[in-house]
């Protein structure tokens, strides 16, 4: 009896880990559409093609799942950043020629970062974070949390070479701030990304800071 259920029990989890992930997409969608005020459960509902129970179940809160939505996509997107950057340097039909060079590809792929759907998310969520202390409270953690993967991923990114130095700590954690501030000027003043003088400035930093 017990081999017979299996199967079952399996589907049972995977129907429910489907709509899940249905509802995370849906609400980061919605986030990006129309803001925080803009992704109701209702408008979140309707885009996961849920019912209200389902949503429910998973989800009984608003903020903590538009919090939980946000988080899944910026991990998967800061896992992607980094697998397209191995491919990239390492794996690429052209290698690198050096750790220098490396940087500076590294340094692209992670400004291009903050021009995705995750961050933009993200955004919504700490600007409502002022005056919710649920979605502060929520947030709090789970920033934590993405913050030490970020970081991690970053020494893997930039090589072993790089990370070993002993500034790369401050370049690391200067380049995110930098970046996210620069980001923010994008709500008002919209503008091609690549072409922003800031790279140009980021990869001088690297070099100084890490001894070139």
């Amino acid at each position: 009896m017990a081999t017979n259920h299996l199967p079952v029990s399996r589907t049972r989890a995977q129907r429910s880990e489907d709509s899940r992930a249905r509802i995370l997409d849906a609400a980061v969608a919605c986030l990006i559409d129309g803001g925080y005020s803009g992704a109701t459960t209702l408008t979140i509902q309707g885009a996961a093609g849920v019912s209200r129970g389902r949503l429910l179940h998973h989800f009984p809160s608003r903020d903590r799942l538009l919090v939980a939505a946000a988080q899944h996509l910026a991990v998967k997107r800061v896992a992607d950043t980094e697998e397209r950057i191995t491919r990239l340097l390492d794996g690429g039909p052209v290698p690198v020629g050096g750790p220098w060079e490396r940087a500076d590809r590294v340094i692209e792929l992670l400004w291009e970062s903050f021009s995705e759907p995750h961050f933009w998310a993200s955004v919504e969520l700490w600007t409502a974070a002022r005056a919710n202390s649920e979605i502060a409270e929520a947030l709090r953690p789970e920033e934590r949390r993405l913050g030490a993967a970020i970081r991690a991923s970053m020494a893997r990114m930039f090589g072993d070479e790089l990370a070993a130095r002993p500034r790369f700590k401050q370049l690391r954690d200067l380049l995110l701030t930098s970046m996210r501030g620069t980001a923010l000027t994008y709500t008002f003043d919209p503008r091609d990304p690549a072409g922003d003088a800031m790279l140009a400035q980021w990869k001088d930093l690297a070099r100084v800071l890490l001894g070139h």
